[in-house]
């Protein structure tokens, strides 16, 4: 991983699939935590609102299956830089700096404005390349 300013990988586990570059269209899960530990409960928010099949229960947790497209911009620039060079079933979980998260709007009733976060992502396939 190309570790930009703005993000510390704090653990990683290789994967053994096939390799994540940009332009591959992925299938990721995602847990978000604020830096003082609270996490972030985007995937109870979302789950309420995706179909069954997105829906992934890992240790008792219910995860979110997300699909990007590597280098379109369309997942916070911390997750695309996670993701890429990773390979299928690896795991990484990193610090990122505001100006690679949510920046500063944050999101309302969730994230606050400039929030330093703690990412867990999971790759879990590279759909095409």
């Amino acid at each position: 991983m190309t570790i930009p300013s703005g993000i510390k990988l704090l653990e990683e586990t290789e994967g053994e699939g096939r390799l994540a570059q940009k332009g591959d269209r992925v299938v990721y899960n995602l847990r978000i935590h604020l830096n003082r530990g609270d996490e972030v409960p985007m995937n109870e928010r979302q789950a309420q609102h995706v179909p069954g099949q997105l829906l992934r229960d890992v240790d008792g947790q219910t995860l979110v299956d997300h699909t990007t497209t590597l280098g379109r911009r369309q997942s916070i620039a911390a997750v695309e830089y996670a993701l890429i060079g990773m390979c299928e079933g690896g795991y990484r979980k990193l610090r990122a700096s505001p100006h690679l998260a949510y920046g500063t709007k944050g999101i309302p009733d969730l994230i606050p404005a400039n929030a330093v976060l703690v990412l867990e992502i999971w790759l879990r396939s590279v759909v095409n390349g």
